[in-house]
C-alpha cells in the first residue's frame, strides 16, 4: 500500500533493514528539510507501507539509524570509533543529511598533503557539487581527501592536486585527470573506464583491480604504480613511464604500449594478446606466464 504523509502527531513506524524504529514526521523533516529522508516523508512523495502494520520498510543497514534519529531530534551524536563514524557517514550520505556529514567529518582526522596545506574542499562540499551538472575541479587542491565510493563520472580534475587522495571503489567513468598531480593516491577497484589521464603524475598510485578499459594514459608517469589484476583492455599507454610498475595479472589485451618505458616492469601472468608492443624494450621486463598471442612485437627488444 502506498501513501503520503500529512503532518500528524501520530508515530511513524520504520523498518530499517530489519530493525524497528518509531518517530514522527517532524523529526524526519525539520532539522534537514533539503535531505532525501525529509523528501520521503514531506507529503510530496508516496512510499509503501505494510498493509497490516503500517510500517515503512527502507532497505538500508539499521545498525546506526538510531544515531541518525538522535541527530534529527537533538543535533548531536555520541563519540564513536573511526570505523563506526565511517559506517555512519555512508548512511548519512545516502539520506543526504549534509549537516550530519559535516558533523561526522569534524570528528575524523583530516589528512594533509605533503606541504601541510589543507584541501580546498571537503567531502561534503564535493557531494554538493556533484549533484549539479558539468562539475569541474580544474586546478583545485583536493589532496588527502576520502572520495571513495562516490559517483564522480564525467568530473573534470585536470591540473588538480590530488596527492594521497582515496578514490577506491569510486565511479570515475569518463572523468578527466589530464596533467593532474595524483602521486600516492588510491584508485583500487575504481571504475576509470574511458578516463582521460594523459600527462598525469600517478607515481606510486594503487590501481589494483581498477577498470581502465579504453582509458588514455599517454605520457603519464606511472612509475612504481600497482595495477595488479587491473582491466586495461584497449588502454592508450603510448610513451607512458611504467618503470618498476606492477601489472601482474593485468588484462592489457589490445592495449597500445608504443614507446612505453617498461624497465623493471612486472607483467607476470598479464594478458598482452593483440597488444601493440612495437619497438618496445622488454629486456628488463618480467614476462613469465604472460600471454602474447597476436601481439605486435615488430622491432621489440627482448
Amino acid at each position: 500500500m502506498s501513501s503520503s504523509f500529512p503532518r500528524s502527531p501520530s508515530p511513524v513506524l520504520l523498518n530499517i533493514g530489519g530493525k524497528k524504529y518509531a518517530t514522527t514526521i517532524d523529526t524526519l523533516t525539520q532539522r534537514e528539510p533539503d535531505s532525501m529522508i525529509a523528501a520521503m516523508f514531506s507529503g510530496r512523495h508516496t512510499v509503501s507501507r505494510d498493509s497490516e502494520t503500517g510500517t515503512i520498510f527502507v532497505d538500508r543497514d539499521g545498525k546506526h539509524f538510531r544515531h541518525i534519529l538522535n541527530w534529527l531530534r537533538d543535533g548531536v551524536i555520541p563519540m564513536l570509533k573511526d570505523s563506526e563514524y565511517q559506517e555512519l557517514l555512508r548512511e548519512a550520505e545516502y539520506y543526504q543529511l549534509l549537516g550530519l556529514v559535516d558533523h561526522i567529518n569534524t570528528n575524523l582526522n583530516k589528512k594533509k598533503d605533503e606541504d601541510g596545506s589543507e584541501p580546498e574542499l571537503t567531502r561534503t562540499e564535493i557531494i554538493k557539487c556533484i549533484q549539479s551538472e558539468r562539475v569541474k575541479f580544474r586546478g583545485v587542491n583536493l589532496s588527502g581527501l576520502n572520495l571513495s565510493k562516490l559517483d564522480l563520472s564525467f568530473v573534470d580534475f585536470s591540473y588538480a592536486r590530488i596527492q594521497n587522495t582515496n578514490f577506491s571503489n569510486a565511479n570515475l567513468w569518463k572523468a578527466r585527470f589530464g596533467d593532474a598531480e595524483a602521486e600516492g593516491s588510491i584508485f583500487q577497484d575504481a571504475n576509470l573506464r574511458e578516463c582521460e589521464l594523459s600527462g598525469a603524475n600517478l607515481r606510486g598510485v594503487v590501481l589494483d583491480r581498477a577498470n581502465l578499459q579504453s582509458a588514455n594514459l599517454q605520457d603519464a608517469c606511472l612509475i612504481k604504480c600497482s595495477f595488479c589484476e587491473a582491466d586495461l583492455r584497449s588502454a592508450h599507454l603510448q610513451s607512458a613511464k611504467l618503470t618498476d610498475a606492477n601489472l601482474k595479472g593485468a588484462n592489457l589485451e589490445g592495449a597500445n604500449l608504443k614507446g612505453a618505458k617498461l624497465n623493471g616492469t612486472n607483467l607476470q601472468g598479464a594478458n598482452l594478446q593483440r597488444a601493440y608492443l612495437r619497438d618496445v624494450d622488454l629486456r628488463d621486463t618480467q614476462l613469465e606466464g604472460a600471454r602474447l598471442g597476436g601481439a605486435n612485437l615488430l622491432g621489440a627488444i627482448r
